[in-house]
């Protein structure tokens, strides 16, 4: 796959490096991390020792300086090379950002370093039993106790608690002016009482685990609160737009992956006299796979671009534009792969039957492709709400 033409020279030259760096691993590593019940351990420590990790972080805390449209580009190119790295969502995407805009110069000094040369993670936890998709409808709360806050609530579904060295979790405060819920961003350590996890079981087959959390009564200094408790909104849509590019760039490593193995197989498999590619019914969804790939790309770059310029208010269009986009492309593009394939498709060595799970997940998470559409309804189009 070609790098657009609308990047620079410097992003160009970043897609050839992680590309390498991917190749180095590839679906095989990434297979055998999954079957041992492991983590891409090596994978993530040689991403960081090269300045991946941190791309978009600030240089006075030890990142690259650059923004979510670099991240999003090593996102990408590890997972077109089959070995995607989930937490780079997580970590450095949301909680990186939400943190190098927002949080307090200890908060900064505390955690970017560690976030951007690696050796230290966090998880992000917004995701509830009963609110679903409706981040107005979080049930978390934290009250404040002296100088202290405390949180009680659940959360689901929240990936790489196991390994974190936090979680950034979305809680609600009491407004003292309206007695209305506000949310509001803390750092839970993984090991403060009250916090605990439990691992959901998943048919999706990825090194990062799924759980649910509880906090029971956890208590929290006050420099556990990241930025002012009265923009909590503001501070919150600041973390989940950069989770819509990073979650398009997931997708879209996942797709490139995919149409690569099934381009290569229909210029090599014979039936009859010529490659399968040779045919029209093979060769045309390719052709449409990869037409679509190459248009998600583009609204990705854009929201990229919007957010790394301040413009908070047009990426987050633009970021769910890009997320619808790329998760529809992926599905698409693993689906054709596996029937390009046939049998072979479905069988262990080509490594594109467990990508039928993955590939759905975009569509899900972290944001429904409905409630995309519901965005794009009412915020582009004014049409009315029916909630």
């Amino acid at each position: 796959m070609n790098a657009p033409v609308l990047e620079t020279e410097e992003h160009q030259a970043l897609r050839a490096a992680v590309a390498a760096l991917g190749k180095r691993y590839g679906r095989d590593y990434m297979t055998r991390v999954i079957r041992d019940e492991g983590h891409p351990d090596e994978l993530w420590a040689d991403a960081a020792k090269l300045g991946y990790l941190g791309a978009n972080l600030p240089e006075e805390y030890g990142g690259g300086g650059g923004g979510i449209a670099e991240l999003s580009i090593v996102l990408e190119e590890l997972g077109a090379a089959g070995s995607p790295l989930l937490m780079m969502v997580v970590s450095p995407a949301i909680c990186g950002t939400v943190i190098a805009r927002f949080g307090t110069e200890v908060q900064k000094q505390t955690w970017l370093p560690g976030l951007a040369d690696g050796s230290r993670t966090m998880a992000f936890g917004i995701t509830e039993p009963d609110a679903g998709s409706n981040s107005h409808r979080i049930t978390t709360t934290a009250r404040r106790d002296g100088d202290d806050w405390i949180l009680t609530g659940r959360k689901v579904f929240i990936s790489g608690v196991d390994i974190a060295d936090a979680t950034l979790i979305v809680g609600r405060t009491e407004d003292a002016r309206t007695g209305k819920l506000k949310p509001c961003l803390f750092i839970v350590p993984r090991d403060a009482p009250g916090f605990a996890r439990h691992r959901i079981d998943m048919e999706l087959q990825a090194p990062e685990k799924q759980f649910e959390l509880v906090l029971d009564e956890v208590r929290l200094p006050a420099d556990a609160l990241v930025g002012d408790e009265d923009a909590g909104l503001l501070q919150l849509f600041a973390g989940l737009n950069p989770e819509r590019i990073m979650t398009a760039a997931f997708s879209l490593g996942m797709a490139r992956f995919a149409l690569a193995q099934a381009v290569a197989y229909a210029k090599e498999r014979s039936v009859w006299k010529a490659p399968i590619g040779a045919h029209q019914a093979i060769a045309h969804p390719l052709a449409q796979s990869h037409i679509e790939i190459e248009l998600a790309r583009l609204m990705m770059q854009k929201a990229a671009r919007l957010y790394d310029d301040g413009d908070d208010l047009g990426a987050g269009e633009a970021a769910n534009m890009a997320k619808f986009a790329a998760a529809d492309a992926c599905v698409k593009a693993v689906d054709q792969a596996v029937h390009t394939l046939g049998g072979n498709g479905l069988t262990k060595e080509f490594g594109l039957a467990a990508l039928i799970v993955a590939s759905r997940v975009a569509r899900i998470a972290p944001v429904s492709r409905e409630m995309i559409l519901n965005f794009v309804s009412h915020q582009t189009l004014g049409l009315p709400k029916s909630y």
